[in-house]
């Protein structure tokens, strides 16, 4: 069930704190791989909550195995994100404030699939090609933004 779920059961929709980790996948053509969510249809970054006694690492590495299928070989420390700015409510009314860690990874193996409990689709994006801030996973934004801006610079991610 998970660590989320089995709080949300004694704590209902009561805010919550979710540590939890993602990761930007780019592929060889400097494309973004993004997820469309199941449960609010937002495009968005391979990511999700922790587990109890994980690491952020071993996090985002689980994460992006299941949702995506893609193992990462290499990854490097991208971002944090935490704050007010990542206040969200899920459509169930569940309420949370994001603590998450961020990797970028351009080493990978695996073939794509589609963990179909939590994602409607997924596909890499070009930087000329990303869905519009309305379709973005309001949580992920800041970080699809930065990774945007460096790749539109040629700057090293």
């Amino acid at each position: 069930m998970g660590y989320i779920m089995d709080l949300r059961k004694e704590l209902g929709h009561r805010p919550l704190i979710m540590s939890g980790a993602g990761a930007v996948i780019i592929n060889a053509d400097d494309q973004i791989l993004l997820q469309r969510r199941a449960d609010n249809g937002f495009w968005g970054l391979p990511a999700g909550s922790m587990e109890l006694g994980e690491s952020f690492e071993a996090c985002a590495r689980r994460e992006v195995a299941e949702e995506t299928g893609i193992i990462m070989d290499k990854m490097e420390l991208l971002a944090t994100e935490s704050g007010p700015e990542t206040h969200y409510y899920y459509p169930n009314g569940d309420e949370v404030y994001v603590a998450s860690v961020y990797y970028i990874c351009r080493e990978y193996h695996g073939e794509l699939k589609i963990q179909e409990d939590e994602v409607i689709e997924q596909r890499f994006f070009a930087v000329n090609e990303i869905p519009s801030d309305d379709k973005l996973d309001p949580v992920n934004k800041p970080v699809i933004d930065m990774v945007i801006r460096k790749l539109k610079q040629s700057d090293p991610v």
